[in-house]
């Protein structure tokens, strides 16, 4: 019984630390929808490979830790560091099906436009920002990513827009659900062999505490 003073007396101490700072520090999931060339890109014959291949990724998961610094009544800086992970094929008529994997973690910084409080992270905003994207494609015959065929790491940097609304459910913490498109901005010239543009439809949701 003596444990419950203390949980209480630990809450209102976090709430109280909230109040004074007005930082929030967010734990989100996402589930990742591929877009564009991501999604499916079709590459015709070449000297190489005399038949067409068709490559893709499939849905992914992903999660990302934040801390939101409100700077005005309606305005916050947002600061993420966070990864994801997708799997796809790459199919070619004769040939064996090659199973692909791409991870990738990323730091960003995003400004967020509140329509009612930032202090309190609360209602409906807009976010806009950048990210520092070091990505891994893999690629392997194998099912279960015993042996890579073949390792590409590239770092990219990504554009972020986003709309989402923060729920108030607790004193401590607020529910929050958000629509995030993440498009690659550099490196992703497919004549350069570089490796297609990592644009997500992000649908994220999590707890601001």
């Amino acid at each position: 019984m003596r444990q419950i003073p203390f949980i209480a007396l630990a809450f209102a101490s976090l709430t109280s630390l909230q109040a004074q700072t007005h930082n929030h520090v967010g734990l989100v999931f996402n589930i990742l929808v591929p877009m564009g060339e991501f999604r499916e890109k079709t590459y015709l014959p070449s000297l190489d490979l005399p038949v067409s291949q068709v490559e893709g990724y499939d849905v992914g998961l992903g999660g990302q830790l934040t801390m939101s610094f409100p700077l005005q009544k309606n305005v916050a800086f947002r600061v993420g560091i966070g990864g994801t992970s997708t799997n796809g094929t790459n199919t070619a008529s004769g040939y064996d099906t090659i199973n692909l994997r791409h991870t990738m973690f990323s730091l960003s910084g995003e400004w967020q436009f509140f329509l009612r409080d930032a202090y309190e992270h609360r209602g409906t905003f807009l976010a806009v920002g950048i990210s520092g994207d070091f990505e891994r494609f893999s690629r392997t015959f194998e099912d279960w990513w015993g042996y890579e065929l073949d390792v590409t790491r590239k770092n990219r940097l990504g554009g972020i827009i986003s709309i989402g609304h923060s729920f108030y459910s607790r004193p401590v913490f607020n529910f929050t659900f958000e629509l995030s498109y993440h498009a690659t901005l550099t490196n992703k010239d497919l004549s350069r062999r570089e490796p297609p543009a990592s644009d997500l439809l992000k649908i994220n949701f999590g707890f601001v505490f």
